[in-house]
């Protein structure tokens, strides 16, 4: 037990870098810079919270430092399960052509399905073709058609990425990922953190049910307003798609 007399200025006391220890804390056998320079013992270290901030503070070195000068771009999400031979592939990959010839470097996950095909066209038609992956148990790295990529461990980091570094959002078909950067970038323009940042939905017939509910009951229930519906651009015209995001472009830099 501490004596409660003693004089607080003779207390044991020990620095650590920024860290001060104090009394039983402040005894400890080696220095930082002696376990730094020593190999042996255990390797815990390396799955600690600490070590994981320094390498999501590289993930977000590597990737700005990768895009910081990529040209006006358009992210591309849609399923990694679109089957190769179907209308759906051929749908990202025109899209992916449109927007290389309008000019966009098209960004996707970098996976295959609609990104994949997303890429393809971009790559084809003489475009910046962007992949930024993630960590996944179940996908198997960059696809072939991506000329420029980077791989993230954290979903939070690479999302980041999308947004920086994207003038717009356009939907194709997807699952639970798409609709999950879909949500995210409606909320980031509908609270100001983003301006001027397009969301297109390409297809009707799959996203006119998920339009029509967000009309008829989230908006009609007053959760959202008739101008946070007018966020989203629906549509099964590539041209009408790619008209929007590159007016939103030229509105963007007229105010920049």
């Amino acid at each position: 037990m501490a004596d409660e007399n003693a004089d607080p200025q003779r207390l044991p006391e020990k620095q650590r870098g920024p860290v001060v220890l104090r009394r039983s804390r402040s005894i400890e056998p080696t220095t930082t810079d002696q376990r730094l320079l020593d190999s042996r013992g255990p390797a815990d270290w390396v799955h600690t919270d600490p070590w994981r901030v320094l390498r999501i503070q590289a993930e977000f070195v590597e990737g700005f430092g990768m895009l910081a000068e990529l040209p006006r771009a358009a992210t591309v999400f849609g399923s990694a399960r679109t089957p190769p031979d179907s209308a759906e592939y051929e749908l990202g990959r025109e899209l992916g052509a449109r927007l290389a010839g309008a000019g966009f470097a098209v960004i996707t996950g970098g996976g295959p399905g609609a990104m994949e095909a997303a890429n393809r066209g971009a790559s084809e038609a003489g475009g910046l073709s962007v992949g930024l992956g993630i960590e996944l148990p179940f996908e198997q790295g960059l696809n072939p058609w991506v000329d420029l990529g980077i791989n993230f461990r954290y979903f939070f980091a690479r999302k980041t990425m999308f947004v920086k570094y994207s003038q717009a959002f356009v939907c194709l078909p997807g699952g639970f990922g798409t609709l999950d950067e879909l949500f995210e970038a409606l909320v980031l323009v509908q609270t100001k953190k983003v301006t001027k940042f397009p969301v297109v939905l390409l297809g009707t017939e799959y996203w006119g049910g998920l339009y029509d509910w967000i009309a008829k009951t989230v908006m009609r229930d007053g959760k959202v307003s008739p101008r946070d519906l007018d966020l989203l651009h629906i549509t099964d015209d590539i041209d009408d798609a790619v008209d929007v995001v590159n007016e939103a472009y030229h509105a963007w830099e007229e105010t920049h």
